[in-house]
């Protein structure tokens, strides 16, 4: 199974030439089945562009998954912990195998009509 995550294009970009290595997220999915990411590149460019695998799912609190993850993060500590503000807990999807398609795909190829605010299962 995989799902399709809504992140911005520079984070994309990061996944995709290797240098953002975790996915953060606030809350992550509940069907442990999931076993790859579909990346839609949010606006301006609204675009699937790839995939990848999950190698691992980290969950602990806000410090500890930075203290793991930092230096493969893509993003700096200041966003980190914007983005957090006001949670104990943190999600980091380690990425795996890496996947670009040659050509972006829309939304509808996916049987989507629009992008989800975290995550949607797809096939």
């Amino acid at each position: 199974m995989k799902v399709l995550l809504s992140i911005k294009p520079e984070f994309a970009e990061k996944i995709f030439d290797g240098t953002k290595k975790y996915e953060f997220r606030k809350s992550i999915f509940k069907n442990s089945d999931v076993q790859k990411v579909v990346v839609y590149a949010s606006s301006p460019v609204q675009k699937v562009i790839g995939e990848f695998a999950i190698a691992d799912i980290l969950n602990d609190d806000v410090e500890t998954i930075w203290n793991e993850t930092s230096r493969y993060s893509g993003i700096t500590r200041d966003f980190y912990l914007s983005y957090f503000s006001n949670k104990e807990k943190a999600y980091a999807i380690k990425i795996g195998k890496i996947t670009r398609f040659r050509q972006a795909r829309d939304l509808s190829d996916y049987n989507l009509s629009f992008a989800p605010q975290s995550f949607a299962y797809i096939r």
